[in-house]
């Protein structure tokens, strides 16, 4: 498998893989209402609506859907545990930010605001945001020099 070449603004020993995941796919309780969110929401990233089925509908880039949203209800005492993290990765900052914009006017709760998370590392640029069903969604940038 070959590696990311690392930025000089990672920690070091830390390697970034592009490609690690496939795809991902998480349950929504209103596929409407959240097709909407991420359409406005993504579309800084790049993502578009790639393919959509009944209960589901896939994201992606370059007509490859990676991401996955799919109608359900998890119960209410699985609700809290069901609730995800996903992280997509931004080309810059200015994605980022672009990406929190979007993502807050298309209703999104704000969960934080564009700012350095340096806890991470002294380069991590990223945004948060709940989407209509609570998961915490997030654009990163790794790269300082990336505005």
């Amino acid at each position: 498998m070959r590696y990311a070449r690392a930025h000089p603004t990672q920690p070091r020993g830390v390697s970034y893989r592009p490609f690690m995941i496939d795809h991902i796919g998480i349950q929504v309780t209103d596929l409407e209402t959240s097709v909407a969110f991420y359409t406005k929401a993504l579309a800084p990233l790049g993502y578009v609506l790639v393919r959509r089925f009944e209960q589901v509908a896939g994201f992606g880039v370059a007509g490859k859907p990676d991401f996955w949203i799919g109608a359900g209800k998890p119960t209410d005492r699985l609700a809290k545990l069901a609730k995800l993290h996903v992280a997509f990765r931004a080309k810059g900052r200015a994605d980022v930010r672009a990406f929190y914009d979007a993502a807050m006017a298309a209703g999104g709760t704000d969960n934080g605001a564009p700012g350095i998370r340096e806890v991470y590392h002294p380069s991590y640029y990223g945004a948060f945001v709940h989407d209509p069903d609570g998961h915490n969604i997030e654009a990163v940038c790794h790269d300082a020099y990336l505005d």
